[in-house]
């Protein structure tokens, strides 16, 4: 076995508010663990340049359509991989700005570990974590979708408004914490560190000490490959989320594997539908190989199915085992954000793993009380704030699973009018 196939994999998202300078250090951690030449960097920045887009250029290497280009955004989940020495990670870039947030999701749904970047810049942190900014509702998604771990990196310490000062640094620390506690981060699960994606200073090294001498932490690539190994369940079910399908000499699905192994050549099930196909070659990370393992993302060429046939959020599984499907489901949900009442017949949109659905509340069965989860008390409507059970339906079938059995397809969240308003679980399958 080749060290590159002994290397564990990890998928890293990157979340945070429009502009914080997610591209960036993106762009930057490409260019320290050389992922991109310095010739290709000098390419970018004199193009950058050209388009007055000169301190974009180190985003340019994850960014790669002209349209993100042209708008300085992120729009798609843009694509890298990094290695430092024990690890190698996949970088799902997720757009920061307000209409891009399903786009957010798609990405965060396949990752492991969580970057969030704020802003230190005076404003433009404010500006990110004040309600409508988007530095809250990417904590909360990120928490939602189940990724364990959050670095969250203050960016643009070395701003002249900033100048590495510590207690614009702590002050951010300060606001930040109680909410991510409040998304049910535990304190062990989240760590701050400094940093300037501009000038790479504690991505991979300590800047001198005249310019920072207070935190005395590791820099962000040596902490990446300190923490533990994430747990991976080779042995569950096969489960392939289909993120993304395209034809290329043949079917193509790209996604990630989220428990068992799937081998070159394995007769499959694509569900919701049941259609029998076969895989006739796997990818993970660019490299052609005989097997795919839990964690790994993966593109798979596929026999048997017209690309127009698949959707994102079907599920790929083993014949024996296929994946449970349904329409009408009970969930426990939490209302976050809504100004009005849920009632019956309210209508929303429902984002599970990489699957979208348009959903109508059937009935409401009750409210939960927060502090004791066992008392359920019959409810006509729920509104902010409220813990409750709901009978859900979607107009068609999809792939799902109970929250207890496998969390990964039993958790989603509720959408309205561009904002989440709502998170859940499912807790049975009615049909």
């Amino acid at each position: 076995m080749t060290t590159e196939s002994r290397k564990e994999r990890v998928n890293i998202v990157f979340i945070g508010h429009v502009d914080a300078g997610k591209s960036t250090i993106g762009g930057q951690l490409m260019y320290l663990t050389g992922m991109v030449d310095k010739r290709t960097l000098e390419k970018y920045e004199k193009e950058a340049k050209e388009k007055g887009r000169e301190s974009w250029y180190l985003s340019w290497a994850l960014d790669t359509n002209e349209e993100e280009r042209e708008k300085g955004k992120t729009v798609e989940c843009g694509r890298a991989y990094f290695e430092t020495e024990k690890k190698h990670f996949a970088i799902l870039d997720a757009p920061g700005h307000k209409s891009f947030v399903p786009n957010m999701i798609s990405g965060a749904a396949q990752a492991d570990i969580a970057v969030l970047v704020i802003s230190a810049r005076r404003g433009e942190f404010e500006t990110g974590f004040d309600r409508g900014g988007q530095t809250r509702e990417h904590a909360m998604l990120a928490k939602t979708i189940g990724v364990k771990h959050m670095i969250i990196l203050v960016n643009k310490m070395d701003d002249p408004t900033v100048n590495w000062d510590v207690g614009r640094y702590n002050e951010i620390q300060e606001k930040l914490t109680p909410y991510l506690r409040k998304c049910g981060f535990p304190k062990q699960d989240f760590i701050y560190m400094p940093c300037s994606g501009l000038t790479g200073a504690f991505l991979k090294e300590r800047p001198s000490a005249d310019v920072c001498n207070w935190y005395t932490g590791l820099c962000f690539l040596d902490y990446l490959d300190a923490l533990p190994p994430i747990k991976r369940d080779l042995e569950g079910p096969t489960r392939a989320i289909v993120a993304n399908k395209f034809s290329d000499m043949g079917t193509i699905v790209v996604g990630k594997l989220e428990s068992g192994m799937i081998t070159k050549g394995q007769q499959m099930l694509l569900m919701p539908n049941r259609v029998p196909v076969q895989v006739l070659s796997c990818h993970v990370n660019e490299t052609e190989t005989d097997q795919v393992y839990a964690g790994d993302s993966f593109q798979l060429k596929l026999k048997g199915v017209e690309d127009t046939d698949i959707m994102s959020g079907f599920v790929l599984c083993s014949t024996d085992k296929p994946c449970p499907v349904g329409r009408i489901f009970d969930a426990e949900v939490v209302i976050l954000d809504y100004k009005s009442i849920i009632t019956s017949g309210f209508t929303c949109v429902l984002h599970i793993h990489e699957a979208i659905e348009e959903i109508t509340v059937k009935h409401v069965i009750g409210t939960i009380d927060k502090k004791d989860p066992n008392s359920k008390k019959p409810a006509r409507f729920v509104k902010q704030d409220d813990k409750c059970i709901l009978r859900l339906e979607s107009t068609e079938q999809f792939c799902m699973d109970l929250f207890k059995n496998f969390a990964q397809m039993g958790r989603f969240m509720l959408r309205d009018e561009g904002k989440t308003i709502g998170i859940g679980k499912i807790v049975k399958i009615v049909e």
